[in-house]
């Protein structure tokens, strides 16, 4: 006989069935227990094996199995641990051993995740079922995960701030094995209503919102199904339920069966039973039930294989489930609302309630997506977000198809405004928006959307990753900003910071339950070491279950195309990036590389590029870590493009500590092309919010800030200083890489820097806005914008960033010239302070025309205009220069950048 055998641990979630997934994830021992839902607590038992023998047979098989299908796979997919080792030609022993130590770990942690969910997919919807959601049963269902609490309750407006009115208790399937915790929220019968007739009525809140009750009663529903579903005969047994069980009991011990357990004699063994029937049945004509049989091949412990009969097998599979007839039991919105007023309803304020060892505590809900942080003495809470479906946003625009090169406009919502206060998401739609597809950009990258406390972090001490920030608006609010920007052609990208959190305790994660390892390592490993943050527990498959569906959360639910990842060096070294490097690979591979934080961001990657296809993912990272932007399957981290930090930083120290003359085009030219390896995927920028932020300085800042109008040499500065901005500008946009990115202001060189309101400046707003109107007077930032206007139009008609790697052909120190060529583009630049050139000869590869299609020295933009429109159309010479076999003759004025076009090819 079969024994039962039930694990011991609960998961009060299970798999929905809609996901795909692999059937081996499917093979579950124990039981899995879901919510009751009113009709009953339905259990799901797996039997044991029907011998001892046969499970550590069919153990061994399975192991051998796996560990055959896990090398075949591997290479059938193509996947090899070291492979952009191998592309790159790099050997180094001791990386590619981590590498494939990390590949190992990644296997083993896949195969603990999907002991727990059905697939990846299911990994990261956590947003699904965690924090507050409204259920079809007219109630609101709320779960938490805080292992350390042994109490957990809702408090609100909605029940008085009570600890004990709504709450899960420990022995009562409050909390699952996991510290995962549920509450009911019931809706509350209004004044004279009698309960449903169903006791699993359902509600459907948002399609049919416009729907009532349709007076139609269940027993009719059921009546109804009865008739027109099962054919004659099927329903015999539904009727008549204990007609089948009384046929079989006489059938076994006969029509003069025992009535009692002394009565009854020794059964036989099923295998007996069963070959007994079949000789005494062998003879019966075809019947209406469904012939079966069992093969088992002779063998005494093999798995048995049950054969159907074709015709019947057809038949049951064409035969549909009565679902429509159960739907028609739902009713809408409108009969809802007369029945029911909510539990807790859209607009309250609540909190979750923990008692814990350490005693009793409160918190705002990890899963929380709209929170008002503790400002003015009042204490945070989170707002229950659940508005009408006729006033809920509805969303107009599809997502813009991916481009092939990005020109990013990064911005801070808060200081977008001309006024001296928190701008919203409202004003930022109407006025920024439209402002960034005339410069030209078709991209947005919004910083500080995410929850924080602290306005002066800028966004980046994130203390609710689910919540968008509620100083700016609401989550419709934030929503009608991404689909206007999709209106537009605008992709969205979010600067996520899962690298580090803030160590809030009220409103943050830190000491959520009381516990200090929940999300965050404890000791010193949770601290980071220079900026106070917490930093998360990545090897732990909770965390990561939070992470990764926060990631999912902001592409699903606010239809953003993309995140820069934040800050990877804090989490991906123990000494948070704050140390010496020397360039050797052992830097990457030694004792103080964070190997969880790793497979997390390459589960993130893998698992958003999976479920959403045009994904871009963008890493920050200022160590350069190896295979950043190589695919996972090849050993890297699977990231579409990495941010080349040492532009900016290039820039700022020669604008600012060396003089124009020093300056190194050698230097410019290698920092500016970065890793060649990976010149496709660089992102560049030369200056971003970063640099301009608490006592830093914009470049603009740099060279105009100083200037005395009244001195002689003022209108000098001013033409050096328009002059340096544009050529950094485009030299940065245009030689290397297919992304750049430009700070909110930057394109028209906004005179001051950033500062966000801090007790150090009294908490004055007066840095903490742009100056638009700059832009509606003549003047340098008019002509700065036209500028960088014409520089957008450069990529978008000649699809510069989208092509391949420049032919940097001449870098000459001595004249101070650089010059490349970029498919049919030549690019040209003086950066001499004092030295023109009437004929300055660079090299071209193909005879021809070539004309001037962008020069920096226009008036339009500010410049002088000494190049005359008779020297636009320049044509080449039969001399071998650069290496190359023609050239060019090129007026070059100091401190000018051209752009020519190769219009006519010449055949010689």
């Amino acid at each position: 006989m079969a024994s039962l055998s039930l694990q011991s641990r609960l998961c009060f979630y299970s798999a929905p069935s809609a996901l795909h997934s692999n059937s081996r994830h499917r093979r579950r021992h124990g039981f899995s227990i879901q919510f009751p839902r009113k009709t009953d607590l339905k259990t799901v038992c797996s039997a044991a094996e029907h011998s001892q023998q046969q499970p550590q047979q069919s153990s061994e098989k399975q192991a051998m199995r796996k560990k055959g299908k896990g090398s075949t796979t591997d290479a059938d997919k193509g996947v090899d641990p070291v492979g952009f080792l191998t592309k790159l030609g790099i050997s180094h022993k001791a990386f590619a051993q981590f590498l494939r130590e990390r590949h190992k770990a990644l296997k083993d942690l896949k195969d603990e995740i999907f002991n727990r969910h059905l697939n990846l997919k299911e990994m990261a919807s956590g947003f699904e079922i965690l924090g507050m959601h409204r259920h079809v049963e007219h109630r609101v269902d709320y779960m938490e995960w805080a292992p350390g609490a042994r109490y957990c309750a809702i408090v609100g407006d909605f029940n008085g701030w009570s600890p004990t009115e709504n709450c899960a208790r420990e022995g009562h399937f409050g909390h699952d094995d996991y510290g995962y915790w549920f509450i009911i929220l019931e809706d509350k019968l209004k004044e004279g209503e009698k309960p449903d007739e169903l006791y699993f009525q359902q509600y459907n809140y948002v399609d049919d919102y416009d729907k009532g009750d349709s007076g139609i009663t269940v027993e009719e529903i059921f009546k109804k199904a009865n008739d027109e579903y099962w054919e004659p005969g099927e329903d015999r047994f539904l009727k008549n339920r204990f007609e089948l069980p009384a046929k079989l009991y006489e059938q076994w011990f006969g029509p003069n069966s025992p009535q009692t357990y002394e009565e009854l004699e020794p059964i036989p063994d099923a295998e007996t039973r069963y070959k007994a029937w079949k000789e005494q049945h062998k003879d019966d004509p075809p019947g209406n039930l469904p012939p079966f049989d069992v093969i088992d091949n002779g063998k005494e412990y093999d798995i048995y294989n049950v054969f159907i009969d074709p015709p019947w097998r057809e038949k049951f599979r064409a035969k549909k489930p009565p679902i429509p007839y159960w739907l028609e039991t739902r009713k809408g919105r409108k009969a809802w609302l007369k029945k029911y007023s909510p539990g807790i309803p859209h607009g309250s304020r609540y909190r979750v309630y923990f008692n814990t060892p350490n005693g009793p505590l409160e918190r705002v809900p990890a899963w929380a997506t709209y929170v008002k942080p503790d400002a003015e003495g009042s204490q945070a809470y989170a707002i229950h977000w659940e508005p009408p479906p006729e006033s809920a946003y509805k969303w107009k625009h599809s997502r813009p198809n991916k481009p092939r090169s990005l020109r990013i406009y990064e911005c801070h919502v808060g200081i977008s405004g001309s006024e001296p206060k928190i701008s919203s998401f409202n004003e930022f739609t109407k006025n920024v928006l439209p402002h960034v597809k005339n410069a030209g950009y078709n991209a947005i990258q919004l910083i500080g959307v995410i929850e924080h406390k602290d306005y002066y972090t800028v966004g980046y001490r994130v203390t609710n990753l689910f919540a968008v920030s509620s100083r700016f608006g609401t989550p419709d609010d934030f929503k009608r900003l991404v689909d206007e920007a999709h209106g537009l052609g605008l992709l969205v990208f979010l600067d996520i910071v899962h690298s580090y959190s803030a160590p809030d305790e009220m409103v943050g994660l830190s000491l959520f339950d009381g516990s200090n390892d929940c999300y965050f390592h404890s000791g010193k490993r949770g601290q980071h070491k220079y900026w106070g943050t917490r930093m998360f527990k990545y090897g732990d498959p909770d965390v990561l279950h939070y992470l990764l569906s926060n990631l999912n959360w902001w592409v699903v639910e606010y239809h953003t195309d993309g995140f820069q990842f934040h800050s990877l060096s804090s989490m991906m070294y123990t000494h948070n990036g704050f140390a010496s490097f020397t360039g050797d690979m052992e830097d990457y591979c030694n004792q103080y590389v964070d190997r969880d934080a790793l497979l997390y961001l390459i589960l993130a990657n893998d698992i958003l590029h999976a479920l959403h296809p045009n994904i871009i993912t963008i890493a920050e990272d200022a160590t350069s870590y190896p295979g950043l932007c190589e695919p996972t399957s090849q050993g890297g981290l699977g990231f579409d493009y990495y941010v080349n930090l040492s532009v900016p930083e290039m820039w700022s120290s020669l604008l600012e500590n060396t003089p124009d003359q020093d300056w190194s085009m050698s230097k410019i030219v290698g920092t500016l092309i970065g890793n060649r390896c990976y010149a496709d995927k660089m992102l560049v920028y030369a200056e971003n919010h970063n640099q301009s932020i608490s006592g830093g300085k914009s470049l603009a800042e740099m060279l105009f800030g100083q200037i005395n109008e009244h001195s002689p040499d003022s209108k000098d500065l001013i033409l050096k200083g328009c002059s340096l901005y544009r050529m950094t500008r485009l030299i940065t946009f245009t030689i290397c890489g297919r992304a750049f990115l430009s700070f909110m202001g930057n394109e028209f060189g906004h005179p001051k820097r950033v500062e966000f309101p801090m007790s150090s400046n009294n908490f004055s707003y007066a840095l903490a806005m742009r100056r638009w109107e700059l832009l509606e007077a003549e003047g340098l930032h008019r002509d700065f914008f036209s500028f960088d206007k014409d520089m957008m139009k450069l990529d978008e008609k000649e699809g510069v960033l989208s092509r391949s790697f420049p032919n940097i052909h001449h870098v000459n120190d001595s004249t101070m010239v650089i010059s490349y060529m970029r498919g049919p583009l030549l690019f040209i630049y003086n950066f001499h302070p004092t030295d023109s050139y009437e004929k300055y000869q660079v090299g071209v590869e193909e005879a021809g025309e070539y004309q001037l299609i962008l020069n920096t020295d226009e008036k339009e933009y500010g410049g002088q205009g000494l190049i005359g429109c008779d020297q636009y159309i320049q044509r080449t010479i039969s001399r071998r220069v650069d290496g190359l076999r023609n050239c060019l003759e090129v007026p070059l004025p100091n401190r000018i950048a051209q752009v020519y076009k190769l219009k006519r090819i010449l055949r010689i």
